[in-house]
């Protein structure tokens, strides 16, 4: 354990950030297993359904800095490449 103070802030504030940064990475697979697990069952409304929230909160996760753009860009990409392709 750190012996200054400015370090023992800095480590209580990392540990913090990584525990929301955590909440947020778990909130965005658990919406991108909706997404597949819709596709999954064909039911094509469904997953245009959920494909709108996941997409908002992976934006949501990169707006905060928890994913990277181009990463969440990728994501959304992937999602809805499965979704337009069901029938």
């Amino acid at each position: 354990m750190a012996n200054i103070k400015s370090a023992k802030k800095r480590v209580i504030t990392q540990a913090k950030r990584a525990e929301r940064n955590q909440a947020v990475k778990s909130r965005v697979k658990t919406e991108v297993k909706k997404v597949e697990a819709a596709a999954a069952a064909g039911n094509k409304e469904e997953a245009a359904k959920v494909l709108a929230g996941a997409t908002s909160q992976i934006e949501k996760a990169a707006t905060k800095g928890v994913l990277k753009k181009n990463t969440a860009s990728r994501k959304v990409s992937r999602l809805a490449k499965i979704v337009n392709s069901m029938e």
